[in-house]
């Protein structure tokens, strides 16, 4: 029994297919558009009164609300599509023309109404975003009660309510590699990315080490006492008894311009302005004793091992030298320790810190070990060394130059463009 075929002018139904298609366009790219738009650019636009950006936060807040009328807004216009190109295919070619025009239309679908949409959409996601949503703001409340019933229907089949509360904040990480992906100068994305490095790193990843700790030795002769005082090159000294495990307290210099100039000065005199001690465990992260140090308005730290013996002093300024950098522009001012020679290489002391070594060069030493230069080697080497030799760690070539008191004095370490591995010469 032959079908009989529709009358309506073709004009009228290519000009309906062209509607329909633009149409499957528009709810296409409308769906990648507002789903990879970048929220906190949005949340900062509608913050400063953008309507807008808050007309699609709220779309977005309630995701299956905005799936649902995207997905039937979508189906409609494509089963209307396949609809109009079947009447055109019987008017065209008859029974035939039927699967010639579904296999053109899905052609013309794929290509115009989905892949060409979303990928214009995910290059350009926010401005597809702004133009999508007063659109789909409007059918979401003419098709309210068919998406509400789409939705009902989907949660109970599905159980898709226990995923609705999924957390969508960046952890630690996730934040560290948008920082670095952030259009800011590079300075600026270096302090934003020390401030996040502040719970990675503890108290004794910096403290300067008790070895190198200066302070004054109440019970040395009062003349050497007054001696050290005027020719100190630091803010804030820590006052002890023979050892620096017994600590009496820290004097801060400007009190001691009070009494350097008085006659017959006492210990006692000294004394009088000497602050009580503060101690910091050597497990602590950065991050909370910076709020410590500000919370009991100290700058200055005796850090303690778990046997409360003091292992070194952690300071203010370190801490927030991790932030910012180095409180000087050359290295050599910084780090005397820190050498650079003609050839390119490095003369660097073994006590020095490897994470200085690190963020003064812009290296990358192992840090998860060792906190110092000596014992990264010996830790490599598995051996005190007795005599003079090199060894690779990575990319650099690392020469020991001198070793004495069953330490590593002094290296020589040459940076190479290529990886290399861990070796022994």
């Amino acid at each position: 029994m032959a079908v009989p075929v529709d009358d309506t002018p073709l004009g009228f139904l290519f000009a309906v297919l062209v509607v329909f298609v633009t149409f499957s366009a528009f709810f296409s790219g409308a769906e990648t558009g507002i789903m990879t738009a970048n929220r906190y650019r949005l949340k900062h636009q509608a913050k400063t009164g953008n309507r807008s950006a808050q007309r699609i936060l709220e779309l977005l807040a309630q995701p299956d609300r905005l799936i649902g009328v995207i997905l039937i807004g979508n189906n409609v216009v494509n089963i209307g599509a396949s609809s109009v190109a079947t009447l055109i295919g019987l008017q065209l070619a008859g029974d035939p023309g039927v699967a010639i025009a579904a296999g053109i239309l899905t052609f013309v679908i794929l290509i115009f109404g989905e892949v060409g949409p979303k990928t214009f959409a995910a290059k350009h996601p926010e401005t597809i975003a702004h133009i999508a949503a007063p659109v789909l703001k409007v059918l979401l409340k003419i098709l309210y009660p068919l998406v509400w019933l789409v939705n009902v229907t989907t949660n109970t089949l599905f159980r898709l309510n226990s995923l609705a509360k999924g957390d969508h904040k960046l952890n630690t990480d996730e934040l560290r590699t948008l920082v670095q992906d952030v259009f800011l100068p590079k300075q600026h994305r270096q302090m934003l990315l020390g401030v996040l490095e502040l719970d990675n790193i503890t108290v004794n990843d910096i403290m300067v080490p008790r070895g190198e700790v200066v302070g004054i030795d109440i019970e040395d002769d009062i003349e050497n006492i007054s001696k050290q005082l005027r020719s100190t090159q630091h803010t804030r000294l820590p006052v002890f008894r023979s050892d620096i495990n017994d600590c009496i307290g820290i004097l801060h210099i400007r009190n001691a311009t009070r009494f350097l100039g008085t006659a017959g000065l006492t210990k006692a005199e000294i004394l009088q302005y000497v602050r009580e001690p503060y101690y910091v465990p050597e497990s602590t992260p950065l991050q909370a004793q910076l709020v410590n140090f500000q919370k009991l308005k100290r700058r200055f730290g005796l850090v303690v091992d778990e046997y409360g013996d003091v292992q070194g002093i952690v300071t203010l300024e370190a801490i927030l030298e991790e932030i910012v950098g180095e409180f000087t522009t050359s290295v050599s001012d910084s780090h005397k320790d820190i050498l650079k020679q003609p050839d390119g290489s490095w003369v660097i002391d073994g006590g020095a810190s490897i994470r200085d070594i690190n963020r003064m060069l812009h290296w990358q030493l192992p840090t998860n070990g060792p906190k110092t230069l000596n014992g990264l080697i010996i830790e490599t080497l598995e051996t005190i060394p007795e005599s003079a030799l090199s060894l690779r760690i990575d990319s650099y070539l690392i020469e020991i130059l001198q070793v004495r008191d069953n330490t590593v004095k002094t290296a020589k370490i040459t940076l190479f463009s290529q990886q290399l591995p861990i070796s022994l010469d």
